[in-house]
């Protein structure tokens, strides 16, 4: 009885593992075409998403699927990541090693989906590939009555192929809302008495000014308007007045608020507007919701970028012109840093520019674990994340960015430009700087964190005073003595 009690249950297990060998092998074979599609997807999807991004589109519900589908594909890729991540942990589990780079792995992903709040894929695995893959098959399914009509709009100047060269050198992440300005540009017709006003509202440094510029520069929107004046509305002056007032012809204003629109003002700037050209517009910017009252047309809300399309962007800017297929290690690093980043896009540029000049594990690793210890100190010393203190211009302390051992480096804000122009200093990158930390000069100086290639052209700095080391130590003594009290 016993020898066939042992022989069944003998059977039996050996049915169970042949059943559950068998299972996981169609799983994984499952997820490896799953995968495998999901590319063949996403290469289609990239190609209309960059020839939509590519020419002019003034019809709304284009534009709505055009949003779509640029989500859908940044999902695509994050899920891409994931899979790629999760089998990095599966091989290092399964062959007993952690690897030197396992805090990269594992919550970042975890993280960067918890942040992006238009993101529906907050799961992992394989429902994560697999929800992503539908949302692709059903836009795919009816993208035919959109290319049909993209073929119809007008194309915009060429590009270069290159995606490291397009987003280094173009404007990412904002092509929706630069043509919803165009068409208001181009397209809307004023009320009779009174220019169309269009505000253009976000939080500092998400790229208020760099869309308007980019539209300004556009080519048709050269040739619909007679001139261009730029205002600033919190020192608007008789100076600017008379602007308006010897301006010829169809004229666009922009107006640059930095606090609150006072009503008085805005009746004034208004005024001097009206009487230009029956035809002109006005696009006010402004970090304050008070501007949205004085638009007579919907407003453009910028937000930061969601984290899947952030992370696209940082893993397009670190990788540079190397291929990322050819170092799949660096990738939990770049999601990581990412992560970290907090959405700044000088943060992104900035970082970036600075892995790619040496693509191995050892040098991202390095910095990874320096950008960690600045976002720890910097939390410890101010109460505040880092990517906070950057957005506010607040002084940074990134003395553990540097190779130890290393002098102080207290980052305070930017001089003005009446300082500049009454004292030149040194200029410092903060790629080189970090690279060769003995470059930096004796004394005072600027430190460039990055100058964009877009217009305006705007150089992000930030001002290091020679007494960086005095204040820092003082600093770190005073907290040492509240925390004693």
């Amino acid at each position: 009885m016993e020898a066939i009690l042992s022989a069944v249950i003998g059977d039996f297990v050996s049915r169970f593992i042949s059943f559950m060998t068998s299972k996981y092998s169609d799983l994984a074979c499952s997820e490896e075409k799953q995968v495998e599609r999901l590319q063949q997807l996403l290469v289609r999807v990239h190609a209309v998403v960059e020839e939509a991004n590519g020419r002019y589109i003034t019809n709304s519900g284009m534009l709505l699927q055009l949003k779509m589908l640029a989500e859908a594909m940044y999902n695509g890729y994050h899920a891409l990541d994931t899979v790629k991540c999760n089998r990095l942990i599966k091989e290092g589990s399964n062959e007993g090693t952690s690897g030197p780079f396992a805090l990269c792995l594992g919550t970042p992903l975890k993280r960067a989906r918890a942040n992006s709040s238009r993101s529906n894929h907050r799961v992992g695995g394989s429902d994560l590939l697999h929800g992503t893959l539908s949302n692709l098959e059903t836009l795919v399914s009816n993208l035919t009555e959109f290319a049909i009509l993209l073929g119809g709009c007008e194309r915009m100047s060429r590009r270069p192929y290159d995606t490291y060269l397009y987003v280094d050198n173009f404007m990412f992440g904002r092509s929706i809302e630069k043509q919803k300005v165009l068409n208001f540009l181009l397209l809307h017709h004023n009320a009779p008495g009174s220019p169309a006003v269009l505000p253009i509202t976000g939080d500092n440094l998400v790229g208020k000014k760099t869309l308007v510029a980019n539209v300004c520069n556009d080519k048709r929107v050269r040739g619909h308007f007679a001139s261009v004046l730029h205002l600033n509305g919190d020192k608007f002056c008789a100076e600017d007045h008379g602007r308006c007032a010897s301006a010829a012809g169809r004229t666009l204003i922009v107006v640059i608020f930095a606090s609150d629109v006072d009503c008085e003002e805005w009746k004034k700037i208004h005024h001097a507007v009206a009487c230009i050209n029956t035809e002109s517009k006005v696009i006010i910017v402004s970090r304050k919701e008070s501007s949205v009252k004085y638009g007579t047309v919907k407003p453009i809300r910028l937000t930061r970028l969601p984290a899947e399309e952030y992370i696209y962007l940082f893993k397009t800017l670190a990788f540079g012109s190397a291929d990322p297929k050819d170092h799949p290690n660096l990738t939990p690093i770049a999601i990581e840093l990412a992560t970290m980043l907090g959405g700044s896009f000088v943060a992104a540029y900035s970082l970036a520019s600075v892995l790619r000049k040496d693509v191995s594990f050892q040098f991202w690793l390095s910095i990874f674990n320096r950008y960690k210890n600045v976002t720890e100190n910097n939390l410890s010393m101010f109460g505040e994340h880092l990517s906070l203190r950057i957005r506010r211009r607040a002084p940074v302390d990134i003395t553990s960015f540097l190779p130890s051992p290393a002098a102080p480096l207290l980052l305070t804000r930017p001089r003005t430009e009446t300082e500049v122009s009454q004292r030149r200093l040194p200029k410092v990158t903060m790629a080189d700087l970090i690279v060769d930390p003995t470059i930096r000069p004796k004394g005072d100086f600027d430190l460039v964190k990055w100058k964009s290639r877009l217009p305006p052209y705007t150089e992000f700095s930030y001002f290091v005073p020679s007494c960086a080391e005095q204040r820092h130590k003082t600093t770190a003594r005073r907290k040492r003595e509240a925390a004693i009290c």
